[in-house]
């Protein structure tokens, strides 16, 4: 007897039954496809059942789908998020720190414009460097507050000048070599810089704590007018410090003033600029003084021995 695999079909009516209704289930299957197609291209509305049932079937496969393309294609954005997002947060600290300076320079600008409007309409001139230089070292835990700067006498550099950064003043030189200079900071316990607060120009006194902030103590005592965030600038009294220049920020307040956040830290300024010592009485926005002539003294003298003359006759 041959093997089951090796028989003919016709051996087994089984077998011609399965095969001949496979071949008209084929047949009816295209044929039902046929039917299908002509009709789908005759008339598109008369399978809209089908095709939205298939679209609502696969609507949450597409739904993954589509997820997993945003997915992998954020994916390489937020690699490259992780690995910069730290020097990214540094410089928008930065950005911001200049544009809270800009606006107590702008605030301090707009106080001063105003009085200068109200005396002659006159405006305060820059001044012009002395020298640029760098921030060698500073102390940090010291109990004094000194910086090594990178230009001396050489430079122009001398003794009681301003030295501020592009966030504010830094300090004052207090000794001076042929390469090199000194800086008082304003954390310094020995260093007092006249202020106003740049809103309405009310009078201080910035005394350095030694310990990164400064001491802001009123000139005119009582109720404390103060609050928290005010800015503060050089008021330019008895010369030094170019008004305007702007010092620190309110961080709490006290019975007399304030204690207030330098804004130019040594630790965050590497290069600073050396300025002229401001003089008010040679600054050129002030108006001199009228000195007696001498041809006016005398024919005043000559006036009265005159009259002396005549009354002696």
């Amino acid at each position: 007897m041959a093997p089951k695999s090796k028989r003919r079909t016709g051996y087994s009516r089984r077998a011609q039954y399965s095969d001949f209704f496979s071949y008209i289930a084929g047949v009816a299957g295209v044929m039902a496809g046929l039917a299908v197609l002509l009709g789908s291209l005759t008339d598109h509305a008369e399978f809209a059942w089908a095709r939205s049932a298939a679209s609502d079937i696969a609507v949450p496969i597409g739904r993954l789908a589509a997820g997993t393309r945003a997915a992998l294609g954020h994916a390489g954005e937020t690699v490259e998020g992780y690995f910069v997002w730290g020097s990214q947060n540094a410089a928008l600290r930065r950005e911001v720190a200049i544009a809270r300076v800009r606006q107590v320079q702008m605030a301090g600008m707009a106080d001063e414009n105003r009085r200068l409007k109200a005396l002659l309409q006159l405006s305060q001139a820059q001044p012009r460097p002395v020298a640029s230089a760098w921030l060698i070292s500073s102390t940090a835990s010291s109990a004094r507050r000194y910086a090594t700067l990178s230009a001396g006498r050489m430079h122009g550099v001398g003794v009681g000048m301003p030295v501020v950064s592009p966030l504010g003043l830094v300090g004052r030189v207090v000794e001076v070599g042929q390469l090199s200079a000194r800086v008082l900071l304003l954390t310094d316990a020995e260093s007092v810089v006249p202020v106003r607060r740049a809103s309405d120009g009310i009078p201080a006194f910035a005394t350095g704590r030694a310990d990164g902030t400064l001491q802001l103590r009123l000139i005119t005592l009582g109720v404390n007018p103060l609050h928290v965030g005010d800015s503060f600038v050089a008021s330019g009294s008895g010369g030094l410090y170019w008004p305007g220049t702007p010092i620190a920020v309110v961080a709490s307040l006290t019975h007399d003033g304030a204690i207030a956040q330098v804004l130019a830290d040594p630790a965050n300024s590497e290069m600073v600029v050396v300025q002229p010592e401001w003089n008010p009485v040679a600054d050129g926005t002030l108006a001199p003084e009228e000195a007696p002539s001498v041809s006016g003294s005398r024919s005043g003298h000559s006036s009265g021995h005159s009259a002396k003359a005549k009354h002696r006759k």
